[in-house]
């Protein structure tokens, strides 16, 4: 049985698409997973880890200001990632995972971020569990976004 990684490899080789991802969550989690699939260096543009809000702000195009436990937050780290690795789609996490609540958060209310060259937004996950299951879930989970949004990305011209 193929892993989702796997999986992602063999949409991203067979359409041409590439990804890239932008953490804050995950802390690299993310990219290690998605790093992991065969022939990553054909598919796989990099990963983002900015963590503080500076970073995002400086690094990603983050708005002042902008709330980082938000579909807003979510959407533009996609973009920035999309834009600064020059990938055809680019997933974002960014959320609390625990185990205490975070400027009002509760624990394990997760944000995905996505952005193609036509189309980006975000999904709310609220995830249960201690902290390492909440990243694990969300991990998962922007695998499985990846992969849904890998056959609607436009192929750039490589």
């Amino acid at each position: 049985m193929k892993t989702d990684a796997e999986r992602l490899a063999h949409a991203c080789r067979s359409s041409g698409v590439r990804i890239a991802v932008a953490e804050s969550l995950t802390s690299g989690m993310l990219a290690s997973a998605v790093g992991s699939g065969p022939d990553a260096q054909e598919w796989f543009c990099g990963g983002i880890v900015a963590y503080r809000t500076e970073v995002k702000e400086r690094l990603l195009g983050l708005p002042t200001g902008i709330d980082p436990c938000s579909d807003v937050c979510a959407t533009q780290l996609a973009a920035g990632a999309r834009e600064l690795l020059s990938a055809d789609i680019a997933v974002s996490t960014t959320g609390v995972g625990g185990p205490d609540p975070e400027d009002g958060h509760p624990p394990g209310t997760v944000y995905l971020g996505w952005a193609t060259a036509t189309d980006s937004g975000a999904r709310l996950l609220t995830l249960s569990g201690d902290p390492e299951e909440v990243l694990t879930q969300t991990v998962d989970a922007a695998l499985a976004l990846l992969l849904d949004r890998v056959s609607d990305a436009p192929s750039a011209a490589h």
